[in-house]
């Protein structure tokens, strides 16, 4: 059974491969975090945090991604390019998937270049 991130992961997944963007890994794990999606848009290689809140009371999904997890995130990011030295050459940005629970829209909130 999937856990209710890996459930939201998948459709934020789907959602970017129906926007035109290509998966090039899911769930990069490394020492300092974890990247929920890692894809391709073009000629850009996008790192993207996935967000789900069941409630608006904390400030939502998009208010969850504090300034330790951008710093994280650009960790696991410099050592996947690290890893796969294909990619340095490519343009990078992170984006955001956000859901929330209370949104009556089933489409998320897509936050391109995010954070640098």
């Amino acid at each position: 059974m999937q856990n209710i991130g890996q459930q939201w992961e998948k459709r934020a997944a789907l959602f970017l491969v129906s926007q035109g963007l290509f998966m090039v890994a899911r769930n990069y794990i490394t020492r300092c975090g974890e990247i929920d999606l890692i894809m391709s848009d073009q000629n850009t290689l996008v790192f993207i945090e996935v967000r789900f809140r069941a409630s608006r009371r904390f400030g939502g999904a998009l208010n969850s991604i504090r300034r330790g997890k951008q710093e994280k995130l650009l960790k696991c990011a410099k050592r996947f390019l690290q890893l796969h030295p294909a990619w340095s050459t490519h343009p990078c940005r992170f984006d955001v998937i956000a859901y929330d629970a209370a949104s009556s829209n089933d489409n998320p909130l897509w936050i391109r270049a995010a954070f640098d």
